[in-house]
């Protein structure tokens, strides 16, 4: 594999599908910046990950981001996948399990996403397990996301992490989130609310096991989406995409989250950005804490 790598262990890891498929396209450079931004004013650098022209990229440059955006049409890349981009000479954003992958060989620990992906039963279609749940067992990176998407069968995903022996862990909360509502109807492992404290246990449980941790960091209260709404707009996404041709597998989220982002008049996505910048800021200062810890 041909790794470009620009980063290091006071790096954090950011994905680029959040980019390329998680907002409108014209809204994703000023939001990379963003992110990058809140990464170094807590302490820690960004390295955005993602594969260009058959290069493994992390800690992709202005030029290389604005290559990939550029294009008509970008690809997703997961670990099942990633080999195939790789050896075709292809290009694809990078989904968390991807991201993982190539963090973990660049040496980057912390990485911050939106919500990971996980168990999915869209009606009158096949169950869909996302291949972020298995790359927990094997790359030792801490994930700092919202949980996961309000749209997936959030028990069965909380099941599932339990099932792999990925320990799941709250920032400031006793509950599994839901991307779009703090509390997703499960709880995690253990909460922290102290950082250096969750600094030394992410640590010490990434060289102890070398798998993931799932940090969980609910979407700021002002920002959360009424349950009710959410409800309602899920339903009425979920009937447009089964009578507009029923999107499965790894379509079945991008479809669903682009009619929620419609029918809601753009209050998804602004909760989506939203938790995506604060899942960056405590990541950031996840790494920074680890580093701290690493120095001492």
């Amino acid at each position: 594999m041909h790794l470009t790598n620009r980063a290091g262990p006071d790096c954090v890891a950011l994905e680029t599908t959040l980019l390329a498929h998680g907002v409108p396209r014209e809204a994703a450079p000023a939001l990379a910046r963003d992110l990058e931004a809140i990464v170094r004013d807590a302490g820690a650098r960004p390295a955005t990950v993602g594969v260009l022209r058959g290069g493994a990229v992390v800690g992709m440059n202005d030029e290389e981001l604005g290559a990939m955006l550029a294009m008509e049409r970008v690809a997703k890349g997961n670990s099942s996948n990633l080999g195939v981009f790789l050896s075709a000479g292809g290009t694809c954003a990078t989904t968390v399990s991807a991201t993982m992958e190539l963090a973990a060989a660049a040496g980057v620990r912390v990485f911050a996403t939106g919500g990971v992906g996980g168990v999915h039963k869209m009606r009158g279609g096949p169950l869909d397990v996302s291949a972020d749940i298995l790359a927990f067992t094997r790359f030792p990176v801490a994930v700092v996301s919202s949980g996961v998407k309000a749209i997936l069968d959030v028990a069965s995903t909380r099941e599932a992490f339990e099932t792999i022996g990925a320990p799941v862990i709250g920032w400031r909360t006793n509950a599994f989130p839901a991307f779009y509502l703090r509390d997703g109807g499960a709880r995690v492992d253990a909460r922290f609310d102290d950082m250096p404290e969750m600094a030394r246990f992410v640590r010490d449980e990434l060289r102890r096991t070398g798998r993931g941790v799932l940090v969980c960091n609910p979407i700021p209260e002002a920002d959360e989406i009424a349950p009710d709404d959410w409800r309602r707009w899920l339903r009425e996404a979920e009937s447009r995409v089964e009578t507009e041709g029923g999107a499965g597998g790894r379509d079945a989220t991008p479809s669903i989250l682009a009619a929620l982002h419609e029918i809601s008049g753009g209050a998804t996505l602004r909760a989506n950005i939203a938790l995506v910048k604060d899942n960056a800021r405590v990541a950031a200062r996840l790494c920074a804490a680890m580093m701290e810890i690493r120095g001492s």
